[in-house]
């Protein structure tokens, strides 16, 4: 197969001819990627290697479309043409003032420019459409015909690629088969049917002449960021790496054995949380161009109506699509790069579905961790730590002077944080973030791209349902958790930062983390206390010990005085002798009467956390009191407490008479009473 072969091949508008054209529209996209079609013929799962995977290969596409200089530029100048006159059009409506009167013809005017230049500006739209703070009502309304309403293809093609990739003609695999396609996306269109063994499935037929619209848009699309790389100084983000990436993504997702295998594994990773639901694939019924799968009834969460007439809880199940998302980026690293409302569904019983596995993407481990530790470092407001983060998520070089950076930073988040971080928007942020980055030299990764927009296409839709949905509330519990509970050094060096500040421990900080973790649903605090335990008792976990130590030396220290003031005050009354005034010590400290109260709250929310087993905490003692660490803690605590001893024994019996100077417990606290002892007179 030769690179030539792509430009005899028309476009398909001519959908009366398409018998003749079929074999040549199979032809296009194996000259691009040089796929070996007979491996897509098993009827087992296919095996992910190079050779049957759709491939994207920028060099390929290059090579090929230079030498059609015409037809690059015929599809330019279209392109350009088009938005100069919807363009032009929004600003005479605006001089006329009819922009109102206008605004619907206007919004599906977009809507037809977006269709007919193809899927790659489709999915633009998509994008656009949940995006409510970006685009009226009436765009939406729009621009959201763009995820299942486009126009379809004749079902003789379908038909034809269905008999090519199964190898039977589409009546002897299906008892059953719409007459029609029930819905059309921009890379195919969807029939429902069923199997002869009874089960209901939806099937998926790709589009014709897909690879070579897509493959000319994004040549279009890639040289313009090359010349914008090279002669626009002021943009370092890598423009031609994030088109590579879209790229990559759109061509996985023409190749629904890979869109198969993603479903697969998304189901596997994230298929056993709480109502989360993905359909089965039938691979037996599937190929490169037809993918057959379970077939799902819902509604889409932006159908509000129609969800609450079901009694389903729309913003319950956006607070269970955060939280997926949460784990897809931070946790497997496997994540939904394409979650508009079209793909997200609301079944019947409650659940969220998800549909649609051909555009998915990676998060390495040291990115996960390094946005994690950005969060505790953001948190802290410690902006030179952030700093540094964002050299460890490749948005600055090494060699980058961070000096004016920092407190560009600060101004920014100062700003956008106010009282809680719970409380920012999303997208107020990243807004805020580009114009920093647009002025420093911040180079944005082709990765971060897509995390961007996956998130803030989920909070398009989130505030859809409900105007002051927070996502970032709704993700601190599960950061909490995961930073109470994941072993990963970098993860326990960033609760450190969290919980310690000039060597003091910030009890407040870990109260909140810990009420916070108690909110993810599979928060397990059994887990917590065990990791806890080996934290402590572990070399990492020995400057922790060192202030545990002072801790109980302070609290039994004055525990041992209150015990002594009490069991002192009741002897005196067995023994008939007088008593002038009698209370408990106590400290004035107002941090350390802070202190305790942190404390009592810790421990009533342990205790209140679902799962929390005192006896399975007390079968751990045994074990824990014969370690090295807490013997040698032990004997720390016991010296340190004779020491108090000692010392007060000298200043009440050699320095000091008086015992109204001090509480006794070596810190200096004056006690509020102290109970005066004397004999009755009759007994002097």
């Amino acid at each position: 197969m030769n690179l030539e072969t792509i430009s005899s091949i028309p476009q398909q508008k001519d959908f009366n001819s398409h018998s003749k054209k079929l074999d040549t529209v199979e032809v296009e996209a194996m000259a691009i990627t040089n796929i070996d079609t007979d491996m897509l013929k098993s009827q087992d799962p296919p095996e992910t290697t190079e050779s049957n995977t759709l491939r994207y290969d920028p060099e390929v596409i290059t090579a090929l479309y230079s030498k059609l200089p015409l037809k690059v530029w015929k599809r330019r100048i279209s392109i350009l043409w088009t938005f100069v006159l919807f363009a032009l059009s929004l600003w005479l409506d605006k001089i006329t003032g009819n922009a109102t009167k206008n605004e619907r013809k206007r919004a599906i005017w977009l809507r037809e420019i977006l269709t007919n230049l193809g899927p790659a500006f489709i999915k633009v739209g998509q994008a656009l459409s949940t995006r409510p703070d970006l685009a009226s009502p009436k765009y939406l309304d729009e621009l959201t015909k763009l995820q299942d309403q486009l126009p379809a293809f004749p079902n003789e093609v379908a038909y034809h690629f269905i008999e090519e990739e199964l190898g039977f003609p589409p009546e002897e695999i299906y008892t059953e088969l719409t007459p029609n396609p029930i819905a059309a996306a921009s890379l195919g269109q969807v029939y429902k049917g069923k199997l002869k063994t009874g089960e209901t499935v939806a099937v998926k037929v790709q589009r014709p002449g897909l690879a070579e619209s897509i493959a000319l848009d994004i040549y279009i699309l890639r040289t313009l960021a090359i010349w914008v790389h090279k002669n626009v100084q002021q943009l370092r983000s890598d423009l031609v790496g994030i088109m590579d990436e879209f790229g990559t993504r759109i061509f996985e997702e023409m190749d629904y054995t890979q869109e198969g295998r993603n479903a697969e594994k998304f189901k596997q990773l994230y298929g056993h949380l709480k109502d989360i639901y993905v359909p089965k694939i039938y691979w037996q019924y599937t190929g490169r161009r037809v993918l057959t799968m379970e077939w799902i009834t819902g509604t889409k969460l932006t159908n509000l109506e129609a969800i609450k007439a079901k009694n389903i809880d729309a913003k319950y199940l956006i607070e269970i699509g955060v939280q997926c998302s949460l784990r897809q980026l931070l946790e497997h690293g496997f994540f939904h790069a394409d979650p508009h409302p079209g793909n997200l569904l609301a079944s019947p019983d409650g659940k969220l579905v998800y549909l649609d596995f051909g555009m998915m993407s990676e998060v390495k481990p040291y990115q996960r961790y390094g946005l994690l530790e950005a969060v505790v470092h953001l948190v802290n407001r410690d902006f030179d730590a952030l700093a540094q983060d964002y050299v460890k998520l490749e948005f600055l070089t090494p060699e980058t002077d961070l000096s004016p950076i920092i407190p560009a930073l600060a101004g920014v988040f100062n700003n956008a944080l106010g009282a809680s971080v719970a409380e920012l928007n999303f997208k107020s942020i990243t807004d805020q973030l580009s114009a920093l980055m647009y002025e420093y030299p911040f180079r944005v990764p082709a990765y971060y791209a897509l995390i961007i927009r996956s998130l803030v296409t989920l909070e398009g839709i989130a505030i859809n349902v409900d105007p002051n949905f927070k996502v970032l509330s709704k993700a601190y519990p599960y950061v909490a958790k995961r930073l109470l509970t994941d072993p990963a050094p970098e993860l326990r060096t960033s609760l450190k930062d969290l919980l310690f500040k000039d060597g003091d421990f910030r009890w407040n900080r870990l109260e909140n983390l810990l009420r916070n973790a108690s909110n993810s649903d599979d928060y397990d605090i059994s887990k917590v206390l065990n990791q806890a335990l080996d934290f402590l008792l572990s070399e990492r976990g020995d400057f922790i010990r060192v202030r545990l130590v002072e801790e109980l030396i302070n609290s039994l220290d004055l525990a041992s005085i209150n015990t002594f003031i009490n069991a002192r005050t009741k002897v005196s009354e067995w023994l008939g002798m007088k008593v002038e005034k009698t209370s408990v010590t106590t400290s004035n400290n107002p941090a350390e009467q802070k202190r305790a109260e942190h404390i009592k709250n810790i421990w009533k929310i342990v205790q209140d956390t679902p799962g929390f087993d005192a006896m399975q905490l007390l079968q751990l003692v045994p074990n824990i009191l014969v370690k090295p660490e807490m013997q040698k803690m032990g004997q720390q605590v016991a010296g340190g407490l004779t020491q108090r001893a000692i010392a007060r024994l000298i200043r009440q019996v050699l320095l000091s008479p008086e015992y109204s100077s001090t509480n006794g417990n070596g810190n200096g606290h004056k006690p509020k009473t102290q109970p005066q002892l004397s004999l009755p007179a009759s007994s002097r």
